[in-house]
């Protein structure tokens, strides 16, 4: 087959796909619709159609998950050769094309024939993934530290890196080990009874964090509140500074000489012995 013939069948494939698509989208406009049934009254729920696959591995994965989800919502009810059909036209670029065309011609001759667009799937998987996209699963999974993250955020982002790292059993709990902060994992270890399965070392390995930062924090609390009741004792402890005040005598109605102020006056009588001039006390 000359590069020509290949290139005018991949434009009929694409104007054939093309014009499923309007198909498609027709069929779902049609069902949106209130023709010849009940009224819909549930909200409308739009969903993002997948980006354009060109073969690369490391997007493999995510166009297959929107391909997926796509199908679920809006294709439920169409055959699953029209579904497979339609993830079909989003694989474009180089290479992918010739596969696709592949594909079609399958479909067509009824070489193949899929179950469900499920099955599809893996097949697209196995041939674009090629086992590197495990590679860089496996990869990011060795990079996991738990840092500054709590248990739940490490054991979510450790279970988005291992989906797909085909890594499971033993060395899957090992992996999560070695992420995970030092202390907590030397309290599992001493623990009597280990955790066997994955799920237990996250279910243990999460409530032991979380009793942790707890406690940190009622430590935390309690010492704020020995250094407030501290500062509050010490306030009471020291003396009220003394405050001198004069005193304001009355006046008085005769007409001797005014008192000295702030000096009380006495009638004590004062003894006069021999020698002794007035006035002066008697020693």
């Amino acid at each position: 087959m000359s590069q020509v013939n290949l290139h005018e069948i991949i434009r009929q494939q694409q104007e054939q796909l093309a014009a499923m698509q309007a198909q498609i989208q027709a069929l779902l406009a049609a069902q949106g619709g209130t023709g010849g049934g009940a009224e819909r009254t549930g909200p409308k729920v739009e969903v993002a159609t997948p980006a354009i696959f060109n073969r690369e591995a490391a997007k493999v994965g995510g166009f297959i998950t929107a391909c997926r989800l796509f199908v679920r919502m809006k294709l439920r009810g169409v055959m699953v050769e029209e579904q497979v059909q339609w993830v079909l036209s989003y694989v474009q670029g180089g290479t992918a094309d010739v596969w696709k065309e592949n594909v079609m011609e399958e479909l067509e001759s009824g070489e193949v024939e899929y179950e469900s667009v499920e099955k599809f799937l893996i097949v697209l998987k196995k041939e674009f993934g090629g086992g590197e996209e495990e590679s860089v699963k496996a990869m990011e999974l060795r990079k996991l530290e738990q840092g500054g993250k709590t248990m739940e955020e490490f054991v979510q982002e450790f279970k988005r890196a291992a989906r797909g790292s085909e890594y499971e059993g033993r060395p899957l709990i090992e992996e999560f080990k070695r992420g995970m902060n030092g202390g907590i994992r030397r309290k599992l270890m001493e623990a009597e009874n280990l955790p066997v399965s994955i799920k237990n070392w996250y279910r243990r390995a999460t409530a032991l964090d979380r009793n942790w930062r707890e406690s940190r924090r009622e430590e935390e609390r309690l010492k704020k509140k020995e250094v407030g009741g501290g500062k509050q004792e010490l306030r009471q402890s020291l003396p009220r500074p003394l405050v001198w005040q004069r005193r304001q005598m009355p006046q008085q109605a005769t007409t001797g000489p005014a008192p000295m102020e702030g000096v009380e006056r006495t009638n004590a009588v004062v003894v006069r012995g021999p020698g002794q001039g007035a006035g002066v006390p008697p020693r």
